[in-house]
């Protein structure tokens, strides 16, 4: 069984992927950048894990040429990793931009080009390209400008390589907003933040491991940003 590759593994959304594939039998090829404690289990359970800090040209090069070695085709490539830097964070503005866009679009874009032969490597066997977006690339942030700016950048890289990998390969994006508050995130917050969806609730981890099985399952969905949202975009 040809594995999944899922970048960012270390922890929530592709952590759970990672687990979920992994206790179905399905082989996991994994990224991190910080090798948290959350890591153990994977690497206990057979996962094979890599260090690859995506703002590093050289280590996705070297990424993707293992992955050439070690396999012969592949199921399936999630990119989860993400950064999330406001725009008031200390750095140069050209420093943010550069970060969140090689982040969120190059490091995808050298990835799917340098691995696309491994997905078509069995013509007769189903192959996805997921991106992990987000929903304010289709309306902007006023405080986050330059993550917006690359999540919708990452958007249209769906669009140009379903076009380029059909009929072979599905490409798709799913655009959360709210899938999981973090640990620290006060009350208040959490009060504040529920009130921009219509569900008014978290998505959760596994409507999230849903959407992206909904996908991988899908013989029809090619180039579409499929939004997981709870009607955010409804509220006023």
């Amino acid at each position: 069984m040809d594995p999944i590759l899922i970048t960012g593994v270390s922890r929530r959304i592709g952590l759970h992927l990672a687990h979920t594939f992994m206790g179905r039998g399905i082989p996991v090829i994994g990224t991190f950048r910080t090798d948290r404690g959350s890591l153990v289990g994977l690497r206990e359970s057979g996962a094979d894990l890599y260090y690859c800090d995506l703002l590093d040209d050289a280590q996705i090069r070297i990424f993707t040429q293992t992955v050439e070695s070690r396999y012969q085709g592949l199921r399936a490539i999630i990119h989860n990793a993400s950064d999330w830097l406001p725009d008031d964070n200390g750095l140069a503005a050209s420093e943010t931009m550069h970060r969140m866009v090689q982040v969120h679009a190059a490091a995808p874009y050298q990835i799917n080009l340098a691995l696309a032969h491994l997905l078509q490597a069995d013509p007769g066997q189903p192959a996805d390209i997921i991106h992990v977006g987000d929903y304010v690339s289709g309306r902007g942030s006023t405080k986050h400008i330059a993550y917006a700016a690359s999540k919708a950048a990452q958007d249209n890289l769906t669009l140009s390589f379903a076009a380029r990998l059909a009929p072979s390969v599905k490409v798709n994006s799913i655009a959360p907003a709210l899938i999981m508050f973090n640990e620290q995130d006060s009350d208040a917050y959490r009060k504040q933040a529920l009130r921009k969806s219509l569900l008014q609730r978290e998505g959760g981890l596994e409507e999230f491991q849903h959407t992206v099985d909904y996908l991988l399952e899908s013989q029809y969905v090619t180039g579409r940003v499929l939004h997981l949202d709870g009607g955010r975009h409804l509220c006023k």
